[in-house]
């Protein structure tokens, strides 16, 4: 059972970044996904998720309106696409399995399944 993330980067203020988690050796129709995030010095924060039935989906407010949670089950991949990104937003991004039916929630401790992230820099 693997997560592996990718397409973290240097990106200016602002600007835009598409962060993939691939998941191998489970399937995503039985498993929800979500995204941390873990800033230096700061504890990790939940920031979205979608579900393994119906894919719906779910936000913190920090990113409300800004970050798209998205997946691809033929390809058993989960995307983030997050946009006006901000410097303080600069943090190790984490995808993260559990087998929660319904809606999804984006809690730590529900997590059973762990990438081990990819990093992101918002700076100019």
């Amino acid at each position: 059972v693997q997560l592996v993330e990718s397409g973290g980067g240097l990106v200016q203020p602002g600007g835009s970044l598409r962060l993939s988690c691939a998941a191998s050796g489970f399937t995503l129709d039985y498993y929800a996904i979500a995204w941390f995030r873990q800033a230096p010095g700061r504890e990790r924060e939940g920031i979205s998720c979608i579900s393994s039935s119906d894919g719906s989906t779910a936000y913190a407010d920090s990113v409300k309106g800004r970050f798209t949670i998205s997946k691809d089950n033929a390809n058993n991949t989960v995307y983030l696409q997050m946009n006006s990104l901000k410097p303080e937003e600069t943090a190790v991004y984490s995808c993260a399995a559990n087998r929660i039916l319904g809606r999804c929630v984006f809690m730590e401790y529900t997590m059973e399944y762990w990438g081990k992230g990819t990093l992101v820099t918002v700076s100019s």
